[in-house]
């Protein structure tokens, strides 16, 4: 029995062993986290400042560079306002010149029918110039009454169940510049 007390003794004093083995570990493991904690809090705080820092450069970059991108804007704006018109004056140039040469000749013939002949090839160089711009005139011959084109100044009644609704006579020629109505044509419409 001596024997089976002391293997109970032993087995007593390696439980007590493991025991007190496993609270070091424990108490070892507690120091761990306790002082791994407050190292991991400031590295997490780190580097959300670090990130914070990098977000604000961020931002400071994107700001400067939105606010250069609203300048050039502005400036090209402001340029295509005052130099938007150079294309214009530039189709019409040839026009003017052609005009001038028409009154230096006009002085020295008298014949009508020449000055006609010559303010028509003028007018056609001048339609001609307008259309290279986008600029067209609105068709207004047999065509049905479009109050997005045309403009009634005249209702004609009495002209037949055919013509009623159409366009009769063109007072004023109307202009579309790339599609878009800069000028309604004004017409007298069939009733």
């Amino acid at each position: 029995m001596k024997e089976e007390e002391k293997i109970n003794v032993e087995e007593d004093e390696t439980l007590e062993n493991n025991e007190n083995t496993e609270s070091v570990e424990d108490t070892e493991k507690t120091e761990d986290v306790e002082n791994s904690e407050p190292a991991e809090e400031k590295d997490p705080l780190e580097a959300a400042q670090a990130e914070i820092e990098s977000l604000k450069t961020q931002i400071l970059y994107k700001t400067a560079e939105f606010d250069n991108y609203r300048k050039r804007t502005l400036k090209e704006k402001a340029e295509l306002i005052l130099n938007g018109g150079e294309k214009a004056v530039s189709a019409i140039l040839p026009v003017i010149d052609d005009m001038e040469r028409a009154i230096d000749n006009g002085e020295k013939t008298d014949d009508p029918a020449v000055l006609r002949e010559g303010m028509e090839l003028i007018y056609q160089k001048f339609m001609k110039a307008l259309e290279s711009l986008g600029v067209k005139k609105i068709d207004t011959e047999n065509a049905d009454f479009d109050t997005d084109l045309h403009e009634a100044v005249a209702m004609v009644p009495g002209m037949g169940d055919d013509k009623k609704g159409k366009v009769i006579d063109c007072l004023q020629t109307g202009y579309q510049l790339n599609d878009k109505v800069i000028r309604h044509a004004k017409v007298a419409v069939g009733q």
